[in-house]
């Protein structure tokens, strides 16, 4: 009999794991956004689960372009919100009518095993390695978050990973196959320098940027100690917000306390978002740790000239069409900045061909059909007990 091609059929899709949509809270906002709206465009039956409560904004909708937004019951609290969502998600996905239920991220993962139970087809994106994160050490959230990541690699029909680093720790740790898919970019309209000039002073030109969470595994704390050593006028914009990480911001404000050429926006979004995209000398991203950076991604896109660490999940972005540090190296990382503070016809290299480049290489478009080719995918090999696949749980612990 020849099989039934599903390839038009219109599916129902539940995705958790975000704070809300829409929303620029991280990264994971971001995609699942980009990911519901193309989604629900093509017909799809589309559910994204947002946090309720003031961790994920006051704004409340029951539609947005498309998709259909349910708040969920959340408990306030540093890690308290991510596990209560995740598990009222997830438990609303089980006994809902869908059939895909689409987890972001490796902490949500926990909760994979619920919708699983009751025979939904579940796909887990891993965003990142968030247990290593530096802000979870020490903590709970660590073992937690790590237990999710081995619940996807058990119990999850499909894993999608951003880099060619995380799918190959995957098939090393647990023996498990994914599908790399990375994130999308769309090529923006650039925005003069009014909003920022009147908030900040900051003009065309003028500044170099950081835009991210304010976490420590940014890189933050070297950014500011290379860019004291700068000889430069321009100023050093760091625009993003904590992350349960007040301490570590205060930490940063101090440091940077005695050089009035370095500025905190705090978190920014809308208008005063493109207009720092567009306008910046150039966009760095010091990271030590990364899934794949969408802002990155974006300044790209907006045609900036790049300067990143040596991580494989930001060189594998940028090729050859940005300046790459050694990571963690203050020195290196000084030198660079000076040398593109100093060569305007370097950076303005880097400037022309970015934007071509990254679009080309990243879309939206692309990514919303390779999942949903994924969602399609017959179920991935099942063991003989219980229905998951085995792993190799002392590799996974190494």
């Amino acid at each position: 009999m020849q099989k039934k091609d599903d390839s038009t059929k219109k599916l129902k899709i539940a995705m958790l794991g975000h704070k809300r949509i829409p929303s620029r809270a991280g990264g994971v906002e971001v995609v699942v956004e980009q990911l519901a709206v193309r989604m629900a465009a093509q017909g799809h039956a589309v559910t994204c689960y947002n946090r309720r409560g003031r961790c994920a904004g006051e704004k409340k909708q029951t539609k947005y372009r498309g998709v259909r937004l349910k708040s969920i019951f959340t408990i306030e609290g540093k890690g308290l919100s991510a596990v209560s969502s995740s598990f009222c998600a997830a438990a609303c996905a089980a006994f809902g009518d869908y059939d895909v239920v689409h987890f972001h991220a490796e902490g949500p993962c926990a909760m994979l095993w619920l919708p699983k139970l009751f025979g939904k087809r579940c796909i887990a994106t891993i965003h990142g390695l968030d247990w290593q994160r530096k802000k979870w050490k020490g903590s709970f959230a660590a073992p937690y978050i790590r237990f999710g990541e081995k619940e996807a690699a058990k119990a999850a029909d499909e894993i999608i990973v951003l880099s060619a680093g995380m799918k190959a720790y995957f098939k090393a740790a647990y023996g498990r196959e994914t599908s790399f898919i990375p994130n999308g970019v769309s090529r923006p309209s650039l925005h003069s320098a009014e909003l920022i000039q009147k908030k900040w002073g900051l003009e065309k030109n003028g500044y170099l940027l950081f835009l991210g969470r304010l976490v420590p595994e940014k890189g933050l704390r070297y950014l500011i100690n290379a860019f004291k050593g700068v000889k430069t006028e321009k100023r050093l914009v760091i625009a993003g917000a904590a992350s349960d990480t007040d301490h570590f911001v205060a930490e940063l404000q101090e440091l940077a306390a005695r050089d009035k050429r370095i500025l905190f926006t705090g978190f920014v979004e809308g208008l005063a978002l493109a207009e720092l995209y567009s306008n910046a000398y150039l966009y760095t991203l010091p990271s030590d740790l990364e899934g794949m950076p969408l802002s990155l991604l974006e300044a790209m896109s907006y045609g900036n000239c790049c300067v990143v660490s040596d991580i494989a999940e930001c060189t594998e972005v940028v090729e050859d069409k940005a300046a790459v540090f050694q990571k963690g190296n203050e020195t290196d990382l000084r030198q660079k900045l000076q040398e593109l503070c100093d060569n305007r016809e370097k950076v303005q290299k880097y400037q022309q061909q970015a934007a071509d480049f990254i679009c080309g290489k990243y879309n939206w478009d692309d990514v919303t059909e390779q999942t949903l080719n994924l969602y399609r995918k017959g179920s991935c090999p099942k063991s003989a007990k219980g229905g998951r696949v085995s792993y190799n749980e002392s590799a996974a612990d190494q």
